[in-house]
């Protein structure tokens, strides 16, 4: 997919708008009248909506803008001023106008839009039924993903499973999340059932069985359901932590090379976010058009300005400290840290530069280095083709010990736990943890793990941890944190304003 799927990109215009009453169709423009009549066409539109996933600086999840905000709320990362909307949402003091949040919101309604498209349209194509099956069921889980966004950020929201044929069909009331969960595990158990274990090498980053098994079990972790989640992770993991068959996965030898390019797609990876250098320059303000990039612009917004960077994202000290919590089996840091980030140790380089050669800003021990092309000379080039790796093994070994943990099953646990503390060249845990302990050091793990990979916020609110640990931080703007408030970001204003039906969150009122 990574090489092909962006061909497809012309579909985009099918997906703006229905054009069945205009009259007479002119044959060199594409419609919803002369679309959707044939496998090519159906290709095209699934390569639209995983499309929606990464593009756009401000609507999408992926994009350059999500993935700050996913980010910048944790008590391990902060956000420079720069940009107002991005530093209210990492400072807390956003608001229901704030703009970011508000266009995450909208980028996932189109991408559910564009899935039920496909759904809709793919029954009436000649093809096998087969064939159809599937391509639904991949519109599914990446309906799926969307509503699972949704549920996560905004809670109550609008379940839209039908392409609105009227006005009034666009102003949908609110669910509850527990009903738009209902709606994300539903499609990702169709998904689930139909979708391949893998694709042949020209559609690699397709989502499979796997990355719907994935995400269902996750799906069960935020709703703290533990037996339904350890019933989707024993479908990928054996007692002893290994892949279970038909499934390959497995943690790499090297953490670091999960975030470097030209490792992408590998097999620690369930689902990832497909980047490429190619396409035009302007990847931060184009989208769905000829000077679209198909690469990201993150590494270079998280870079120091003596690199051409515009040295937005920032490590707390905070998560600083935590890396070094444990040292390695031979004394050292543990190589996660040297992977995630960058300080002021013997010999540290960053963009073949002394790191003691940049200049020290906002009091922060560390910079940023996971996901940065940080052995070039400088991310100028605007367009950076690291993946974005939206589910990876790690992740799946850490909630299914989490999951056990939860069900009192602790001594199970081990074995998980400690394939990712062998990989980081850690000691093996001690026998007799209880349940405390070994929760203490799953989310340990999890922070260390998982930094710049935008869960740690997400993390805590599950954990009931969020007031005590963003308190116990330096994160810039702590102090703002008001828990009823800023689990959740409100209904955007502009959909209050534009929908008669919907009601803002009453935190948020």
């Amino acid at each position: 997919m990574k090489r092909y799927i962006y061909f497809f990109a012309i579909a985009i215009a099918v997906f703006s708008s229905c054009t069945k009453e205009l009259e007479p169709v002119n044959p060199n423009v594409i419609t919803q009248v002369n679309f959707w009549k044939n496998e090519t066409d159906v290709l095209s539109s699934l390569a639209a909506t995983y499309k929606f996933l990464r593009s756009d600086a401000y609507n999408s999840y992926w994009g350059y803008k999500g993935v700050q905000m996913v980010n910048g709320r944790g008590d391990d990362f902060f956000i420079r001023n720069d940009d107002k909307n991005m530093y209210q949402v990492t400072t807390f003091s956003n608001t229901t106008t704030t703009s970011i949040p508000s266009g995450i919101f909208a980028g996932c309604y189109t991408g559910i839009f564009r899935a039920n498209q496909i759904i809709e349209n793919v029954p009436n194509i000649s093809m096998a039924d087969t064939l159809k099956k599937k391509y639904i069921a991949e519109a599914k889980f990446l309906r799926a993903l969307n509503y699972y966004h949704l549920a996560l950020y905004f809670s109550d929201v609008p379940i839209i499973t039908k392409v609105p044929q009227e006005r009034k069909d666009y102003f949908v009331k609110q669910s509850t999340q527990e009903m738009v969960w209902t709606q994300v595990v539903s499609d990702l158990e169709e998904a689930k059932s139909l979708l391949p274990i893998a694709y042949s090498s020209q559609w690699v980053g397709r989502a499979t069985k796997g990355a719907a098994i994935g995400y269902l079990g996750k799906s069960y972790v935020y709703q703290k359901k533990w037996a339904e989640a350890e019933n989707e992770f024993k479908l990928l993991v054996t007692p002893t932590g290994q892949a279970q068959a038909p499934f390959s996965y497995n943690l790499l030898d090297n953490y670091e090379d999960n975030f470097l390019k030209g490792k992408d797609n590998n097999v620690e990876s369930l689902f990832e976010i497909e980047m490429q250098n190619v396409g035009g320059s302007a990847s931060y303000t184009s989208t769905e058009n000829a000077n679209e990039g198909q690469g990201t612009v993150i590494a270079e917004g998280f870079a120091p300005t003596e690199v051409a960077g515009w040295f937005q994202g920032y490590p707390t000290n905070k998560m600083f400290d935590e890396f070094q919590k444990e040292k390695t089996i031979t004394g050292d840091f543990d190589p996660r840290m040297y992977a995630s980030i960058v300080w002021d140790y013997p010999g540290a380089t960053f963009y073949n530069k002394p790191y003691t050669s940049f200049s020290v800003v906002f009091d922060k021990k560390s910079r940023i280095r996971k996901y940065q092309n940080w052995r070039d000379n400088n991310e100028g080039v605007f367009i950076s083709e690291i993946n974005e790796k939206a589910l990876r093994f790690s992740d799946i070994l850490l909630l299914y010990a989490e999951t056990l943990t939860m069900e009192g099953r602790v001594i199970e646990a081990y074995p998980l736990v400690n394939r990712i503390r062998t990989r980081a060249k850690l000691a093996t845990l001690p026998v007799g943890y209880n349940q405390d302990q070994m929760m203490t050091e799953i989310r340990h793990q999890r922070m260390v793990e998982f930094f710049r990979e935008g869960q740690r916020f997400l993390d805590l609110r599950r954990w009931g941890l969020l007031e005590t640990e963003i308190a116990n931080s330096d994160k810039e703007g702590n102090q703002f944190f008001n828990l009823q408030k800023h689990a959740y970001f409100p209904i955007p204003q502009n959909e209050i304003n534009t929908n008669p039906n919907i009601e803002q969150s009453p935190a948020w009122r």
